[in-house]
Parts: C-alpha cells; sequence; structure tokens
C-alpha cells in the first residue's frame, strides 16, 4: 500500500493458518489526504488498526467454535478483522465495522489472500447512529475499550443495533474501562459472565485478560476460550 511498509504473517486460528497482511510496526504514519485530522486520529494512534493483538486473537479462536448458526454477526472495531476471516471461513454471516480509513483495503487483501470471498464492510462511527445497518444476534469486540469514552459509545452502539435476544462478547485485556460499560449494558437488561483468560504465551495467573459475554437475563451465557498458539 502506498506509504506504508507492511509484513506477511501467517496466523493459525482454530487450526488453520490465515495469511494476512498487517502493518509492518507502529510507526506507520501517511496521510496526505489529511484523513487523519478530519477523523481525528491521532498520528500515535493511527497505525494500531494495523496490527494483530493477542485480544484479536482470543477473539478470533472462539469465532472458530463458537455457535454461528442462523445469527447474523457484527464485528466492531474490526481492524485487520481476525474474527471475521474466521467467522467468513465458516460461512457465517458476518458484517465487519471500524471507521479507520484502510481498515477496509486491508480486510479485503486479506479475504482475497485467502481465497474468501469480500467480507461485507460498514464504516460505523459508534457516535453517530446508522439506521441502515440493523440489528445483529451476535455482536463482537477485540479491545475495543482502550479508551475511557468508548464505554458509553459502545453501549449505545449495541442499543441500536442489538436483537432482543442478542449475545455481546468483549475481549478485554485488562485496560480499566470494562466496568463502565458493563454498568451501561446492566442498565439494558444485560448479564455479564466473565472468564480470566491467557491473552499471550508468556501470561501467568492471575490472568488480567478476559471474555466477557453479556445476555439479557433468561438468555443464558457462553463458554471462552483462552489464548493458544
Amino acid at each position: 500500500m502506498p506509504g506504508y511498509t507492511t509484513r506477511e504473517l501467517v496466523v493459525r486460528l482454530g487450526g488453520h493458518d490465515f495469511r494476512i497482511r498487517a502493518l509492518s510496526d507502529l510507526q506507520q504514519f501517511a496521510d496526505p489526504h489529511h484523513l487523519a485530522a478530519r477523523i481525528g486520529i491521532s498520528s500515535a494512534l493511527w497505525s494500531l488498526f494495523g496490527q494483530v493483538w493477542p485480544a484479536g486473537r482470543v477473539m478470533a479462536e472462539a469465532m472458530s467454535t463458537h455457535d454461528i448458526g442462523g445469527k447474523r454477526i457484527l464485528e466492531l472495531g474490526c481492524g485487520l478483522g481476525l474474527s471475521s476471516l474466521v467467522l467468513q471461513h465458516r460461512h457465517a454471516d458476518i458484517t465487519a465495522s471500524d471507521h479507520h480509513p484502510l481498515a477496509e483495503p486491508f480486510l479485503r487483501h486479506n479475504a482475497a489472500q485467502n481465497k474468501m470471498l469480500a467480507i461485507v464492510y460498514r464504516d460505523l462511527r459508534w457516535e453517530i447512529p446508522d439506521i441502515t445497518l440493523g440489528r445483529f444476534d451476535l455482536i463482537i469486540g477485540s479491545d475495543v475499550l482502550y479508551e475511557s469514552g468508548h464505554a458509553d459509545q459502545l453501549a449505545a452502539t449495541i442499543s441500536r443495533h442489538a436483537t432482543a435476544d442478542a449475545e455481546i462478547l468483549i475481549t478485554d485485556p485488562g485496560r480499566g474501562n470494562s466496568t463502565f460499560f458493563t454498568r451501561a449494558l446492566t442498565l439494558q437488561g444485560y448479564v455479564v459472565t466473565e472468564q480470566c483468560s491467557r491473552f499471550d504465551a508468556n501470561d501467568v495467573a492471575p490472568f488480567r485478560g478476559r471474555l466477557l459475554s453479556y445476555r439479557r437475563d433468561g438468555f443464558g451465557a457462553v463458554s471462552a476460550v483462552a489464548y493458544s498458539h
């Protein structure tokens, strides 16, 4: 991609190897059309979408076995889209979303090099309602609570786009903002089930990383999957 150096990775998820194009490092920033300034992404945060993060791997691994039958699924803040790629490989009804201008071309490239059809993608800003997106039975997000303001924005997005019996799955590496998010979803009638998990091969117990499952009372819970190579 012009202006950037990239690297090619092979990431094994659910017993299957996925070829992933990622940014080569966290210093990659090129913005000749001033998109960053217009949408409010700083140069320091610009490259974060283009990395393979432990939280993304945990979610993608979980999606390799999760019940997807008949479900319309939305990935929030998809970045490189590991979970969306796993779900597309399983022929799920998946819509990936992000607001970074480079998320869609990277996702499209990664789907193509894994010999998949293009994944449905939506540019979704959490603070602006999108009346055309509809509702989903399963909404997932990996490390999407990395800023304090994200909890309320994410909860509002879920309120607009979750079905009554939807399940919300969030991987949280322990940044400290999930408490505010859980409180906001509790007001919507959700109950949380959490499992502490190893997010990295070097993690030692007690683990700070967690897989959080939210369901409205009476609709059940989900089992979690820990990090694995």
